[in-house]
């Protein structure tokens, strides 16, 4: 079964989509992104029929965002 919440098209030439967006984005814009990700996945997961997938989306970014906090 393949994993829902980071699915092999997030790798696709060997690099994840948000590790070039990390590279890319200043510290602040990329915990922005974060964030608003988290909001996104909590807000509608109830209204999608699969609330715990989303939920653990939201958890997913909440865990990038406080990565990037214990790497200041």
């Amino acid at each position: 079964m393949e994993d829902q919440i980071n699915p092999k098209h997030y790798k696709i030439g060997n690099i994840e989509t948000i590790d070039v967006m990390q590279a890319k984005l200043s510290d602040e814009e990329f915990r922005g992104y974060c964030k608003g990700n988290v909001i996104k996945y909590v807000t509608r997961a109830e209204y999608k029929g699969n609330s715990l997938e989303d939920l653990k989306k939201a958890a997913w970014y909440l865990n990038k965002l406080i990565e990037t906090h214990e790497n200041d």
